[in-house]
């Protein structure tokens, strides 16, 4: 039924008037499960569905959409972008172009093992109590939760330039957090991830690997153990070590949001911000020392970027936005690249059938180095293994960061030593990435995934995904809560 409301809308729409129009028909399934303190605590399930349409006429965006899958209202929708389009044309600033790509017809489907939705509901939810009950033998906690999401999001993408793709994109996600209260103190770890849980592309599989019963007893004992740790050092200059899944919130919020062309553009300034890696830079600018290499790859298995095209029919690929430390490519649209000369690279997604696509960020990873974490610590006289964020704040222009971790542990020596709380850094951007010295390989190299990215007005979130593994920054400000 999808495909032939598509190719109706989409006449429908040339025949108003539209010099180009595409049709997206979006089905979401998506359940959430929260054990907290020994019990159920939340149990939701979403089941969406609905269609847009996107055109251009007079040289301008219209789009429109629906949750109502008939006939008539195909045509209702499709006038009314066309319509919406011609009034955006009256105070356009020049018409819309878009770069060339080839119109396919395909379909694309994730690659799982385990089907999350055909694993019955007690057994998931055993998990998740059996992680809880492991937490909280452990003395002293005040909460302890254990949550868990399966996702399942089925589309067909229609352009009146030929193109008609199905695809089927299947995300699993877990996580376990564990409170401590006391001293005037309020801890908390998390495993593997923080903000709720960790999530990738793929089937139930991801959440047994992730062993959270296994690290729930030494989650809950660091959680506890962090009352009584000491401060971090305050306000020093000092070598750095942050764990992967750190490097990754770093990389997501420093070189994911400003490699976003539609930021540098200005057509994300007022909610997102702008870019300091403006277009005079490209392929110029040094972003980092010669050890940073990060990678937009939409390809790699698992990632939450991850998938066979984009919402704007676009292959997904793999390319650079930083080689041996020079920033050298943005994420980019249709529309974006046609305006600096370049291609289109498949990073177009919506937050849905009733929101317009955006460039989001696919995978984009900082690319293993050499080190293993013991020899990367044992290399290290004296500095601060930081592990699991807990907080970050970073301008509009993605310069100027502060970033808090859940867990710091000193180093002096060599060896890793006293364990440290509320542990926070701060840095420029470039100067940071700049400090980098080393980057371990691909033991500690762990494709982590961002659930929760916001962009956009009306806001929609974003999965994305950072590889990354431990690396080494020197002469870093350490410390500073103000």
């Amino acid at each position: 039924m999808a495909r032939d409301l598509a190719a109706r809308a989409l006449d429908t729409a040339r025949v108003r008037g539209a010099t180009y129009a595409d049709a997206r028909f979006v089905h979401r399934e998506v359940e959430d499960m929260l054990v907290r303190n020994g019990h159920l605590d939340a149990l939701t399930r979403q089941d969406t569905a609905g269609f847009s349409l996107r055109v251009i006429a007079d040289g301008a965006w219209g789009f429109a959409a629906s949750q109502v899958l008939t006939a008539t209202e195909a045509d209702r929708v499709a006038a009314l972008a066309v319509s919406l389009a011609r009034a955006s044309a009256l105070v356009k600033a020049a018409d819309v172009r878009l770069a060339e790509v080839t119109p396919v017809r395909a379909t694309y489907r994730t690659p799982i093992v385990i089907d999350p939705f055909d694993v019955p509901l007690g057994e998931r939810v055993d998990l998740l109590l059996r992680a809880d009950a492991a937490m909280r033998a452990v003395k002293g906690l005040r909460t302890t939760r254990a949550s868990a999401e399966i996702w399942r999001e089925t589309k067909l993408f229609a352009s009146a330039e030929g193109a008609a793709i199905e695809q089927v994109l299947y995300e699993t996600g877990c996580g376990i957090e564990a409170e401590a209260v006391g001293a005037g103190e309020m801890q908390r770890r998390s495993y593997p991830n923080s903000g709720g849980r960790h999530q990738n592309t793929g089937g139930w599989e991801f959440v047994l690997r992730q062993d959270l019963v296994g690290h729930a007893p030494r989650i809950a004992e660091e959680a506890v153990a962090l009352l009584s740790a000491r401060p971090c050092p305050q306000d020093i200059r000092t070598t750095i070590i942050l764990s992967g899944n750190q490097l990754a919130l770093q990389t997501h919020e420093s070189c994911g949001h400003p490699i976003e062309l539609d930021r540098v553009l200005g057509t994300e300034a007022a909610f997102a911000g702008t870019s300091f890696l403006t277009p005079d830079r490209l392929g110029r600018f040094r972003y980092g020392s010669e050890h940073v290499n990060i990678q937009i790859d939409a390809v790699l298995p698992g990632g939450l970027g991850t998938f066979g095209f984009d919402d704007e029919g676009v292959p997904a690929s793999r390319g650079w936005a930083v080689r041996e430390g020079r920033f050298v490519g943005y994420l980019t649209s249709r529309e974006t690249a046609a305006a600096l000369g370049l291609a289109p690279n498949g990073t177009m997604r919506a937050d849905g059938w009733a929101r317009l696509p955006l460039i989001r960020m696919t995978n984009v990873s900082v690319m293993p180095g050499t080190w293993t974490l013991e020899n990367l610590i044992a290399d290290t006289d004296e500095g601060i293994l930081m592990d699991t964020n807990r907080s970050w704040s970073i301008d509009d222009r993605r310069l100027n960061f502060q970033f808090g971790t859940e867990i710091a542990w000193e180093i002096r020596g060599g060896k890793p030593g006293t364990m440290l709380r509320n542990a926070t850094y701060t840095g420029i951007t470039p100067e940071f990435w700049g400090s980098c010295d080393a980057v371990c390989g691909e033991r500690d190299w762990v494709m982590w995934g961002t659930p929760n990215c916001g962009k956009g007005q009306p806001g929609q979130s974003a999965h994305t995904g950072h590889g990354a593994a431990p690396a080494r920054f020197r002469n870093v400000r350490v410390g500073v809560l103000r």
